[in-house]
Order: structure tokens, then sequence, then C-alpha cells
């Protein structure tokens, strides 16, 4: 774990604005930009309310899914390079941001997701590159980061790249007023997720720590108002801030186990990515507890209990959750029992994560968090 003076670079997109109303200088700044021609990347909903933007007819592509793959992603470049844009528009949640940072830097380069994956293996790209998440989750707004899944392999596929960082970022709280209960909920639990991760991480760093569990103690007082009051502006505001905070975590030290027993549940079930979260976070906050037990502790607080053992932890972490109104129980999101065998060893070899963890977590560890999950068991 990294001390006070240890290196760290951190990356943000030059222009954030965030509040109430934030959204109604984006036609000034894109023409203060020169933009011209924007084109919109967003999934049905939010295409249908494109007029929120203030661009007037702008041209879109509305399709993106709720786990993009390749060939989403490659309708998505088709769609962009057809209408010759100088800026793409993520609109939407992480999986409309991501597709937006990769269609930026693909549209008129000639190459293959596989030619750009990875690590700083994107092309310069020749076009402006602005977010508006509509869900407080991802944090994708502030990243560099984008996941698409290879529906061959079932796995997902993590692209990196400054080149990736949006120019801009217009968080407004009012567009997650619309967000239902149960993915208010889920999406929190992800922001969460971020932070937590990035907090408990073996690369955690003092700057970020700052970042993570603030973002948790958001969450903790305000997730469960806006569950109950969805147009609870406060509370809104509140969850689109730890959604930053996370993804401001995300840059620099990333999650862990996490998201890597998540991801199966989202590639091979088409559990949408916080739900997944949702569904893991309790138990990786658990099986992590003896391995940073004074900042799981703080986590427990931040969310209103106290989280001295293992079964603590986990009883109040599946508490907070279930009292979203969230079902924790994978049986109940339609994974098979039988599939639990090959989930526990896809994530387990999700290394760039796992690696990580502050506990090494095998696979039969893994396999085990599954089994108790898919039946939301706590342990006597």
């Amino acid at each position: 774990m990294a001390t006070l003076d240890s290196a760290l670079e951190m990356q943000r997109p030059p222009v954030v604005r965030f509040g109430q109303g934030a959204l109604a200088a984006l036609p000034d700044w894109l023409a203060a930009e020169g933009v011209t021609r924007a084109f919109v990347i967003a999934d049905a909903f939010n295409g249908s309310r494109l007029d929120q933007l203030g661009l007037g007819a702008v041209p879109a592509f509305t399709e993106v899914m709720p786990e993009p793959d390749l060939p989403n992603l490659t309708a998505a470049v088709v769609a962009a390079e057809a209408a010759a844009p100088d800026a793409i528009i993520g609109f939407g949640g992480g999986s409309a941001m991501d597709l937006a940072k990769l269609v930026a830097v693909m549209i008129g380069s000639g190459k293959a997701l596989s030619e750009i994956s990875g690590p700083n293996r994107a092309p310069r790209r020749g076009v402006r590159l602005v977010q508006v998440p509509t869900t407080a989750g991802t944090g994708s707004e502030v990243g560099t980061r984008a996941l698409i899944t290879d529906p061959a392999t079932m796995n997902k596929i993590a692209t990196e790249s400054r080149q990736m960082l949006a120019d801009a970022a217009f968080i407004d709280p009012h567009l997650t007023a619309s967000v239902p209960a149960f993915i208010t909920a889920a999406t929190g639990v992800d922001a969460m997720a971020h932070c937590v991760e990035a907090f408990t991480s073996k690369r955690a760093h003092p700057i970020i720590d700052a970042y993570a569990i603030e973002g948790t103690r958001l969450v903790g007082a305000f997730l469960p108002r806006a569950v109950r009051a969805g147009s609870d502006l406060e509370a809104r505001a509140a969850l689109s801030l730890a959604a930053f905070y996370g993804g401001v975590c995300l840059g620099p030290v990333n999650t862990t186990a996490g998201h890597a027993i998540a991801y199966p549940l989202g590639t091979r079930h088409k559990i949408a990515h916080g739900i997944a979260n949702a569904l893991i976070f309790p138990h990786v906050l658990a099986a992590n507890r003896a391995a940073a037990p004074q900042k799981t502790a703080l986590v427990c607080e931040a969310l209103g209990f106290e989280g001295r053992t293992d079964t603590e932890v986990l009883e109040g972490a599946m508490g907070f959750c279930r009292g979203l109104g969230l079902d924790m129980a994978l049986a109940a999101h339609g994974v098979p029992e039988d599939d639990l065998p090959a989930m526990a060893a896809e994530a387990h070899a999700i290394r760039r994560l796992l690696d990580w963890n502050p506990r090494d977590l095998s696979e039969a560890d893994i396999l085990a968090i599954y089994r108790q999950a898919y039946g939301a068991t706590v342990p006597a």
C-alpha cells in the first residue's frame, strides 16, 4: 500500500461541470470549441430524450446494449463514420460512455479493437469527446478505460488510453431523477464498490483514499433516500458526486476482486453491471476484512453498522443492500447453479484486478463466494 510520498499520476477531463443545470452549458461549450457536427452515443431510453442536450436534431447511435459487445461497438463505429462528426458525445450510463470513448478513437483509424485494446495502444483521436452521465454508478465520465464483451470468449476486453479521456464532462444530477429505484440502488452500490475496492487495494494511495471513503459515506447516507424518493435532488446530487469520486478512484488505482468476480455475471448471464457488483459486494468485503481490517471498519461505519468479524461484515453489507430492495441471491437473477465452477475459473483468470486484491483468492475461494451468493446465505 502506498505511502504519503509515493508517486501518483491523476488524469481527469480538463472541464468538469457539475450540479443542477450543468447540462445547459453544453451547446455553448461545443460552439466555443468550434464543434459543428456532434454525434451522440446513447441507449434507447436516452435516445428518446436527446432534446435535453439542447442541440436540436443531432445525429445519434441509440442502440447501446446494457453490456456492449464487439458487434455493438462495430455498429456504433460504422454509424459514427457515416456522420463524419467532429465531436462524440456519450449520453447515458457506463455502457454508452464506454462505447463513446472507443468510437472516438476508432473512427477514421481503420483499426479493429484487437489492435488498440490493452494499455496505451489507442490511436490519437481527431474528434472532441464529451461525456454526459445519466446514472450515478460507473464514473466512466472521468476515466480512461472502456470494457467490451467478446461474444466468442465471453470475456471483457479492457482498453485504456489517455486518448479516451473526455475533453469535458457535464454531470447534471437532474438527469438521474428518472432512474427507477432498482437501477438507482444497483448503480449506487456499483459506485460504492469502485470506492471500496480502490480503498482496500494493494495499490491504494492516500490521495485516492480521501475520494474513496468520502464516496462511500455519500452512498451510505444518500442512496437509501434516493431509492425511497427518486425526486430527492439533494440525494441525486450526492450520488452523482459519489459516482464521480469512484471514477477518480478507478484511474490510478482501479478495482479488485469484487469486479473480477462480478464480470462473469454480465458476460455469461447478461446481468447488468450495477446489479452484478451489488450481488458480489458484501461477500468480497467480508472476504477481505482480515487483510484490511481498519479500512473495512471505516467502510462498515460509513454504511451504518459495525464490522468486527467476517460474519458481522457480511450481515451488515447484505442488510444494507437488501434495505435498498435488492434481491441478493444469484439464483433470483437467473444464474444456473451448475455454471458456478466455470464462472469461478473465468473470474480467477482476471489477474489485472485480482492481483491487487488485499487478499489472494484462489479459484476455490471464488467458487465458495459464488455458492454463498447463490442463495445469499450468511454463515453461522
